[in-house]
């Protein structure tokens, strides 16, 4: 699986609503990564399960879970953008647009958003296993709780231990692997 989160006060455009979960805090990438250490492995993830689950076991092996910053794309303009663009456009002494301003120079460009990415790879998952993933993930990096948290989350083996969970836009199938042997 793939979740995508984009971080930053803009809010997001319409072709990245319901696609991401914005979140208006600044990540950090690095305590991020450290948590994703704590997590991969064989243990019993009772504490990353929605309440109805009906796995017969809550231990899994998460072979893979890393957090990466990737290029927020598509990128479309908000409409205060392309307003500022289209005034300076008309404001230019002989409106032919060859003395833009910097800010329609790097027009579409984002600048609002970081754009990172959740990797979670195992032989199967819990019932919102990454989604309530993510969301310790997110706290983690926003400085709601620490590295330390995240083990003790793991080792409470509770499903009300786990931080809110993350919503489902920005969840994506990435590969499914079938063994016919």
């Amino acid at each position: 699986y793939y979740y995508r989160l984009l971080s930053g006060q803009e809010s997001l455009s319409t072709f990245e609503r319901d696609r991401a979960w914005h979140v208006p805090e600044e990540l950090n990438l690095q305590t991020m990564q450290e948590a994703c250490k704590v997590l991969v492995g064989h243990h019993d993830f009772s504490s990353f399960r929605a309440a109805g689950c009906q796995a017969k076991s809550p231990i899994r092996t998460l072979d893979e879970l890393h957090v990466t910053e990737s290029v927020s794309v598509p990128y479309f303009p908000s409409f205060v953008e392309r307003e500022q663009c289209n005034i300076s456009v008309q404001d230019s002494p002989n409106n032919n647009g060859e003395e833009l301003t910097e800010s329609c120079q790097q027009f579409g460009i984002r600048r609002g958003h970081r754009c990172l990415v959740v990797k979670a790879r195992s032989r199967s998952f819990l019932y919102h296993q990454v989604r309530l993933l993510v969301g310790v993930l997110k706290c983690v990096g926003t400085g709601q709780i620490t590295v330390a948290d995240v083990k003790c989350i793991l080792n409470a083996r509770s499903v009300t231990a786990a931080s809110p969970m993350a919503p489902a836009c920005g969840l994506y199938l990435g590969h499914v692997k079938y063994d016919f042997n």
